[in-house]
């Protein structure tokens, strides 16, 4: 998953519709705008192969749990990532 600005999806969309055949692209608007999902559309069920399946559902609500009960890590110093991840 890439995640960009829309001024980065404005100056290079050829590059990040090729991306979103492949893998899906956020774009982020600026504040207070809800962020736009760029993926492919499965011709044959005409829905998002990502949030169409259960466990992808699932998941995403087990993280927004975790979140809400503090089970996070958080990043101290990007230098040293792997020791504050692991």
């Amino acid at each position: 998953m890439r995640i960009i600005t829309s001024r980065e999806f404005r100056e290079n969309q050829k590059s990040y519709f090729d991306l979103a055949e492949k893998e899906r692209v956020i774009i982020h608007r600026g504040k207070n705008r809800k962020p736009i999902l760029l993926s492919t559309i499965n011709e044959s069920e005409e829905t998002d192969i990502y949030f169409s399946d259960p466990s992808v559902i699932a998941s995403i609500k087990q993280g927004i749990e975790d979140v809400k009960q503090g089970k996070v890590t958080t990043i101290k110093n990007l230098k040293e990532i792997w020791a504050n991840i692991l």
